[in-house]
């Protein structure tokens, strides 16, 4: 059997303050760092122990993966880095108070920006700070490459070269792979290793700092079962939570 272990980053200040964060690298807060320490802890007491490493270029994401490792003893596995397990770019609502945005424009319009497959939010203009070309991290891209906002169609077309060309030969190769990411980057994963449809992948709602393990078939890599590890029920409260960020307060 082989072994993936998907892992959404702890909770971070722009989740705290339910703004969406997109490709704006918000720090962990404290509890989020404890999410993270914890997700480790909950690894090891469940026998995984993961010998790769993959993360986003995102803080948040590699602080969690450094304090999960951390937590279990093995900071020392190899890391690959890549723009392509980044959060999806939340265009122009980036910043954006989620709530707010709701109320202006309307709980299913949020939820469409949010969670529909092939619907983006407005665009950023390249001229804007946010542009991710402003960011020294993608300098080295050309800037037709970098994303001014995506839906989560536009993901899965971005992070599917990586899972083939850089996580499968680590599977391949018989490594416990651990991916630290992003709600809708993972969620992107999690379509295409679940054959969840366009419609399906609207409910789906990962909460942060829970591991989610993989058994794929060692040949094949095509999922044999998966499952979130630690307490379930606390677990669907913080995925209901998830749900409820893109709603107006009433």
């Amino acid at each position: 059997m082989t072994t993936l272990i998907l892992l959404r980053h702890g909770q971070s200040e722009w989740n705290l303050s339910n703004q969406f964060t997109g490709w704006y690298d918000a720090e962990l807060t404290e509890l989020g760092c404890r999410e993270a320490a914890d997700a480790g802890r909950v690894m090891a007491a469940e026998g995984f122990a993961p010998t790769m490493l993959h993360t986003s270029l995102q803080t948040r994401a590699i602080r969690t993966a450094n304090l999960a490792l951390e937590a279990m003893g093995r900071i020392w596995i190899p890391v690959a880095r890549h723009w392509r397990l980044n959060e999806r770019h939340y265009g122009a609502l980036q910043g954006l108070d989620k709530a707010a945005t709701a109320a202006k424009y309307g709980d299913e319009m949020v939820k469409v920006w949010r969670r529909s497959y092939d619907v983006p939010p407005p665009a950023l203009e390249l001229t804007d700070e946010r542009h991710p070309s402003r960011d020294s991290r993608y300098a080295h891209l050309p800037a037709d490459i970098l994303p001014a906002t995506e839906c989560l169609k536009d993901v899965v077309a971005r992070l599917l070269p990586y899972w083939h060309d850089a996580i499968v030969p680590d599977l391949q190769a018989g490594h416990t792979v651990l991916v630290a990411a992003h709600g809708n980057s993972l969620r992107a994963l999690v379509k295409h290793l679940d054959g969840l449809t366009d419609d399906e992948i609207i409910e789906l709602n990962i909460p942060t700092g829970v591991p989610l393990a993989y058994d794929l078939d060692p040949t094949t890599l095509t999922k044999i079962s998966s499952r979130y590890l630690g307490d379930q029920e606390a677990i669907a409260d913080a995925a209901a939570a998830v749900a409820a960020q893109g709603q107006a307060k009433h």
